[in-house]
């Protein structure tokens, strides 16, 4: 049982200092002047700030098959030391998660080793509609497509599978929206002039605003014609933003998007400094499509941030370009990296929260997380807006060992982060004692 007394309560727009009993694994009490019981901790919270936990819906933990790059072990405490209390992992591992036994055998890898709350996205391919269907609507966050190809290669390109998966989905559908016909193209061109050694600059030209944009609005068009519950996941171009609209509340959309950290954060003339460590699926692109996606953020046209967190060895990002993978290691910063935009002017700390907790849990209808709620589950991230510290390859905790932040110094910190009830990080140990849980969703 714990008692954080007097702290800074960020929660549903707005700001208020008051105390939050923690008993078990869920919220008892939040008020003002409440006392510690019996074995209770009492925490001073005095000068901190309390946020929701952060729901990344966007994670490539790489188990099983591909742990040299992490797993759910390491990139679960990636997590957790960065305020992220629950993730949505993604299916293209090895073997890939396209029927329901590989499906539940995440989960059981999840129930035994992940430090954070855990749920894992069924996965599509042309093949296997049958198992996809059977995917259940309440203890599952959502299909993935892959509507372009990316690490794993999973693409989806067959246009009766498409309608079919879009017509009868028994839950959300997510989509990586690239066309891939038009970075072939591309890929091919850039070839023909530098071989293997493409200057990674051209990365958001290979994997142009048009590829993007034609596999967006397919997605959104087959999703409107088929009344299907979509989610498209980062958004990259200020093109596609324009494909969203902010004219109904969250819960009543059926069509919602997710921005990533990456897209808000990097541009494309970061390419000649930073180079492989910023290649991304769909790519970083000009700062005007990142001031686009900012402001399709804040008015509500883009729903969510997540990372797409995607780690890969240092030694496989050394590569050229061709033979360099795409992503790269971001869960343990996400949270940090928006509350320097906070100092910055360009967020609120409530819309930080609006945007890595309430919406997320509002757009999966994750049952009771995402906010600070008596009866809610205790998933908790206690910040110091004013702690700088740097990013240093003895501080990060992904298994890769590096970060697309290195040297950089942020100005906020990570307390202590509360996964289910138990204080899973605090001031820069783990308490590896005890696991995440399973999410489970409210689904009608």
């Amino acid at each position: 049982m714990y008692l954080i007394k007097e702290v800074s309560i960020v929660n549903e727009g707005e700001i208020r200092v008051g105390d939050v009993l923690i008993k078990n694994d869920v919220i008892e009490k939040i008020g003002q002047g409440l006392e510690c019981p019996e074995r209770c901790v009492e925490i001073d919270g005095n000068g901190l700030h309390l946020f929701p936990g952060v729901i990344d819906d966007q994670v490539h933990f790489r188990e099983p098959g591909l742990t040299h790059k992490g797993n759910i072990f390491t990139e679960s405490r990636a997590a957790v030391a960065g305020g992220v209390t629950s993730f949505m992992e993604m299916p293209n591992v090895n073997p890939q998660t396209v029927t329901q036994e590989l499906l539940e055998a995440k989960y059981e890898i999840g129930a035994r080793n992940s430090l954070a709350n855990y749920s894992f996205y069924m996965g599509s391919t042309n093949t296997n509609l049958e198992e996809v269907l059977k995917t259940d609507r309440n203890s599952v966050c959502g299909i993935k497509i892959f509507m372009g190809s990316s690490t794993g290669n999973m693409l989806v390109d067959d246009q009766k599978t498409l309608e079919n998966i879009f017509r009868n989905a028994p839950i959300l559908i997510a989509t990586h929206c690239e066309d891939e016909a038009t970075i072939r193209t591309n890929t091919e061109e850039f070839v023909k002039k530098y071989g293997e050694e493409i200057p990674f600059k051209y990365h958001p030209i290979i994997r142009s605003e048009e590829a993007c944009y034609l596999s967006s609005s397919k997605a959104i068009e087959l999703a409107k014609k088929n009344n299907t519950r979509l989610h498209i996941l980062h958004i990259s171009t200020g093109k596609e933003t324009h494909l969203f609209s902010n004219e109904e509340p969250l819960g009543q959309k059926r069509i919602t998007s997710e921005a990533c950290i990456h897209h808000l954060w990097f541009s494309d003339k970061d390419y000649d400094k930073k180079g492989a460590f910023i290649k991304w699926n769909p790519a970083v692109k000009t700062p005007s499509d990142r001031d686009e996606i900012w402001k399709a953020l804040l008015d509500n046209r883009i729903d969510v941030i997540a990372t797409d967190h995607a780690p890969h060895t240092l030694e496989e990002k050394q590569n050229s370009y061709l033979k360099a993978p795409s992503g790269g290691p971001l869960i343990q910063h996400t949270l940090v990296a928006m509350l320097d935009f906070y100092h910055e002017g360009k967020i609120s700390l409530e819309r930080i929260a609006e945007k890595m907790s309430h919406a997320v849990a509002e757009c999966f209808e994750v049952k009771d997380r995402g906010y600070i709620r008596e009866g809610y589950k205790a998933d908790l991230a206690l910040v110091n807006l004013d702690s700088p510290w740097t990013v240093a390859k003895e501080n990060i905790r992904a298994k890769c060992g590096w970060s697309p932040f290195d040297g950089h110094q942020f100005k906020s910190s990570i307390e202590k982060t509360f996964i289910s009830g138990h204080l899973a990080y605090s001031e820069g140990k783990l308490d590896e004692s005890k696991l995440g849980q399973r999410l489970s969703f409210d689904r009608k």
